[in-house]
């Protein structure tokens, strides 16, 4: 197997990993990701002892033990140009020989769950809930630029989106992923689930309107009208869809978590964004020490 070269894969002085400045002993197998550089500690607090501190640009990671299980909390900063960034970087710690720059025979496969906050679109998932998404569905193209397969589930369901929107038309190709079943299946109570859109901005993308006109006024009604079988879209955001997407072509679990600080349909948001994102930290928290 030829090395990985200096240029593909990128090592620091201190024998880190370029961007996250991280190095393969300072990262957990179970990982929680947040937009936010200031949101890591908010996770971090609640550990009984904390181990390691780095940061780099807006990549802050922190590891450390909830009971006996070792968790690294890492930030991403916001969009799926950054998810590309963290979970390749993230593989790479997990997967990669730094010395000898190449593959490991054994690969491991890293829980990674994000908690992050989005907006619904859906009139009965109100401001201040939570969702866990059953998918996530990128009109962002990160996906579009790797080599992905998708299962017969996700065919139907992007075939059936394609149809329904056309959003292909004049935007991007979508992409779909489902999450880690052996996830989801421990975040039900308490969670709406459903199928989270991701979008490649926070004001067009998203169909806010402020001083620039939008291409499709009719976006929010095209993903909340959006229907197959017993799935719907829940939400949009700016990450989930790429996490899904490399998460899975690496073989890694991976779930997006998100409190609902806006709903789209009703026009309202959040009066304490920050609490409820705290809520859904101590929420989560408590099942991933419990459960995983």
């Amino acid at each position: 197997m030829h090395p990985i070269a200096e240029s593909e894969l990128i090592i620091n002085s201190r024998g880190a990993i370029y961007h996250l400045d991280v190095k393969p002993e300072e990262l957990a197998d179970n990982i929680i990701t947040v937009g936010d550089p200031d949101r890591v500690k908010k996770v971090s607090k609640h550990f009984d002892k904390l181990e390691i501190q780095r940061q780099h640009r807006e990549f802050v990671t922190h590891t450390g033990y909830l009971g006996n299980k070792r968790i690294s909390v890492i930030s991403t900063g916001i969009g799926t140009d950054n998810i590309d960034i963290v979970l390749n970087e993230i593989d790479a710690l997990a997967n990669i020989d730094f010395a000898e720059r190449t593959i490991k025979p054994e690969l491991k496969q890293l829980n990674i769950i994000r908690i992050g906050t989005s907006g619904s679109l859906q009139a009965d998932i109100p401001v201040d809930s939570f969702v866990a998404s059953t998918h996530g569905l990128g009109i962002d193209n990160l996906m579009n630029f790797y080599l992905h397969t998708n299962n017969e589930e996700e065919k139907q369901l992007l075939h059936s989106f394609i149809t329904q929107t056309q959003i292909h038309n004049g935007i991007t190709y979508p992409y779909i992923t489902g999450a880690s079943v052996s996830l989801i299946r421990h975040f039900v109570e308490g969670y709406h689930q459903g199928i989270t859109v991701t979008c490649p901005g926070f004001y067009g993308p998203q169909g806010r309107v402020l001083r620039l006109g939008i291409a499709n006024p009719n976006l929010i009604e095209q993903l909340t009208k959006f229907e197959f079988g017993h799935h719907r879209i829940a939400n949009f955001e700016m990450e989930t869809s790429a996490l899904y997407g490399i998460g899975k072509e690496l073989h890694h679990h991976c779930l997006s978590l998100s409190a609902v600080v806006a709903n789209r349909i009703h026009q309202n948001f959040s009066k304490d964004g920050p609490g409820l994102v705290g809520k859904l930290i101590e929420k989560s928290l408590q099942i991933i020490f419990e459960k995983l």
